[in-house]
């Protein structure tokens, strides 16, 4: 079994390190939204795994169940993040694929 070259080794790192910034640059432009209460409440998450918005139906404060607004607050944010942080490892799974290529490195698994 021949040894891995380490300049080819380094070079796949570089190129991979590449590829995983600009995924991060277009997942920061990236928005989800999940809800709540049918709608009610709707909580808007970024690739950064930040809220960007919350959105409250107006209805909602004037009504009876205002009272369920932190509630129904936490379930979209909870919702929304959740549904980012899936986005965020679905594509840089994509980009790093089965492995990271690199000659001589087991994959992950």
């Amino acid at each position: 079994m021949s040894t891995p070259d380490l300049n080819q080794i380094l070079e796949q790192a570089r190129q991979m390190q590449e590829k995983l910034a600009e995924v991060q640059r277009q997942l920061a432009q990236r928005r989800v939204e999940a809800s709540s209460g049918g709608g009610m409440v709707t909580a808007v998450a970024t690739g950064e795994l930040r809220i960007a918005e919350i959105r409250i139906e107006p209805q909602l404060l004037q009504g009876p169940d205002a009272s369920m607004l932190p509630d129904l607050v936490v379930a979209a944010v909870n919702a929304a993040l959740s549904e980012a942080q899936r986005t965020v490892s679905e594509e840089l799974a994509r980009v790093a694929g089965p492995g990271l290529g690199i000659p001589g490195m087991p994959g992950p698994g």
